[in-house]
């Protein structure tokens, strides 16, 4: 369990935050300038607290009343940066054995043979950075700080560096890490697709204080957080089952909160667990159940919010069973009558689900 609750000044801009998260990935997620650099330096012992308290566990790492403040190089904790810093005279095992050898024998919770199974690095070990592309250099960046055995895995923006292909490459090995290692790991974003696939908490960010914290779902279903978690990629995050297949038409039918929904191309086995983005944007409404539409998903569901703000558009959370966005324009909202307690049907157009809207969620480790 990592305990944070700590306050900073740096410079006119001022940090509050308080969370606390377990083993699996814990996003900090905001705008740039928010604070999750000045944050996550915080925990890593980089930059100075004024007040608070930072505990992994049992281990205090920083706490203002009792006057600890433990240095960065004891604080045992992994970090991983936007570039990867590799050491460029090393080979890719001379900088993972780096990490490994910062920490005495009987203390390593990871071993070099895990760790490059982990990553998929055996094929690197022998090649200098500078031959390397961004994703392996980032893996291996990855795969020293893990050989470090820290209790945390400090994460800032990974990605950011990287063009697309080398992301996609990239996420499904911070995936297998969530996954297969009982290490908390606090992953910095600011973009919200990332969030979305990888994290198991989420903590909101703006202007330096903690906003909210909470699953994904849950907080990409409330419209009062869409300023922060960015109006234009508005959507709610819903968890599915793959139920089936239409394989003539290259379909998956999914279960989400009892009632099917029909996505392209997963070629995912029965009862796989799934974390599925729909953008309010793909998001249509009608009163009665249409015919006669190329729309496969046509889905049942209650008004509980209706967000109008200043402009022509107006964000609507539906329940169909779980938190639904739509976005239509206001003189939608008026000509339907829209209000809280109306039964209208939701149209969402299985091509609007892609790959990149499907993500897995963590597994539940103890602790």
């Amino acid at each position: 369990m990592l305990e944070v609750d700590v306050r900073g000044q740096f410079g006119d801009f001022g940090l509050d935050a308080r969370f606390t998260a377990r083993a699996g990935l814990t996003a900090l997620f905001g705008r740039s300038g928010a604070g999750k650099t000045s944050l996550i330096n915080l925990l890593a012992g980089l930059a100075k607290a004024e007040d608070g308290r930072i505990a992994i566990g049992d281990q205090v790492l920083y706490d203002s009343k009792a006057g600890i403040d433990v240095a960065p190089e004891h604080r045992r904790l992994g970090y991983v940066f936007q570039e990867d810093r590799l050491f460029p005279h090393m080979s890719v095992r001379g900088n993972l054995e780096y990490g490994m050898n910062l920490v005495p024998t009987e203390e390593r919770h990871q071993d070099l043979p895990r760790v490059v199974e982990l990553l998929d690095l055996e094929h690197l070990l022998h090649r200098r950075p500078k031959t390397l592309s961004g994703g392996e250099k980032q893996r291996v960046a990855i795969g020293r700080a893990l050989l470090a055995s820290p209790r945390l895995l400090l994460m800032d923006e990974p990605l950011a560096s990287l063009d697309t292909a080398h992301k996609n490459e990239i996420l499904p090995f911070i995936e297998r890490l969530r996954d297969d290692l009982a290490l908390p790991i606090v992953y910095v974003s600011h973009a919200i697709d990332e969030v979305i696939r990888l994290a198991d908490t989420m903590v909101l960010i703006a202007d330096g204080n903690v906003v909210a914290t909470g699953g994904v779902e849950e907080l990409m279903g409330r419209l009062d957080l869409s300023p922060h978690t960015g109006r234009f990629e508005a959507g709610a995050v819903l968890s599915a089952t793959v139920s089936g297949r239409d394989v003539g038409f290259g379909l998956c039918e999914l279960s989400v909160a009892g009632k099917r929904l029909l996505v392209p191309g997963l070629d995912l086995p029965e009862d796989t667990s799934l974390r599925l983005r729909v953008r309010a944007r793909d998001v249509s409404l009608s009163l009665t159940p249409p015919t006669g539409i190329s729309v496969l998903n046509v889905l049942e569901g209650v008004v509980r919010e209706i967000n109008t703000g200043d402009g022509p558009q107006a964000d609507v959370l539906l329940d169909i069973g779980a938190p639904l966005i739509a976005r239509v324009t206001r003189r939608s909202v008026h000509d339907l009558d829209l209000r809280p307690g109306k039964v209208v049907h939701a149209l969402i157009k299985a091509v609007a689900i892609d790959r990149h809207s499907v993500g897995h969620p963590g597994r539940v480790h103890d602790g």
